[in-house]
């Protein structure tokens, strides 16, 4: 593993060989480095991680995660390479695994997802200190809601009408007016042992969650094609800098 970086949280960086929104995403080229390289390289400028782990069910990934420098040091089965098992199966294992070949347990578990390569260290470390002041079971990244559902968001009655999707005793004149709202982004998970090893809960949203809001081109998602072009036209003319 490249580097010294302490006593502190694990990082998981989950990478499943089959994605399908872009064909190959996690290890295609993005600016010059392929797309997981850009997530490792943030963990290790973020500098305060015990661990940087890659769960990954294919070694064309898991090789190329190694030369950026993070650990591999197994495959996930294949029965948690299909696209509809829950994420927070595939940290589980990756704890549980890292643990049975004899790591201490890891008190904190944080998920950088590979589809969100222009996060800054700074939004991990933010996300990290939220969660070390406040003691949530989970933080998660969000970014600002396009939409707000007290105000431009409707939704059909079983006449076919459509109405606003929340309401409020005082009507909502204009959409500064509404209550924030936000999108789970999925950049950035932070887990505590506690809830995360709890094979009841599939779900980073619990009882006692707090959101970490990140600016909403930093927290920008890979999903589709025209996502994977945005991203890579803001690294390489300028207009965003990591």
């Amino acid at each position: 593993m490249r580097g010294t970086l302490g006593i502190g949280p694990l990082i998981i960086i989950c990478a499943r060989g089959g994605s399908q929104g872009v064909k190959g995403k996690n290890i295609r080229n993005l600016a010059g480095r392929p797309l997981i390289t850009h997530t490792i390289d943030c963990a290790f400028q973020w500098g305060k991680a015990e661990r940087v782990v890659v769960s990954t069910d294919s070694e064309e990934i898991a090789e190329v995660a190694r030369k950026s420098g993070a650990d591999v040091p197994f495959l996930r089965p294949a029965e948690l390479g299909q696209s509809d098992v829950p994420k927070m199966s595939v940290i589980r294992h990756a704890v549980n695994e890292l643990e049975r070949r004899g790591a201490s347990p890891f008190e904190v578990v944080i998920d950088l997802d590979v589809t969100a390569p222009i996060r800054r260290p700074i939004d991990i470390d933010k996300a990290y200190s939220l969660f070390a002041e406040r003691s949530p079971l989970t933080v998660f990244s969000v970014v600002p809601a396009g939409r707000n559902p007290y105000y431009s968001m409707v939704e059909e009655d079983a006449q076919g009408y459509v109405h606003v999707s929340k309401s409020l005793p005082t009507a909502i004149t204009c959409r500064q007016n509404a209550p924030p709202v936000y999108d789970m982004n999925g950049s950035i998970h932070i887990y505590s042992r506690e809830y995360l090893m709890d094979e009841t809960h599939w779900h980073v949203c619990s009882e006692r969650s707090l959101p970490y809001v990140m600016d909403d081109v930093a927290g920008i998602d890979i999903d589709r094609e025209i996502d994977f072009l945005f991203v890579e036209f803001l690294i390489t003319s300028g207009a965003f800098t990591p």
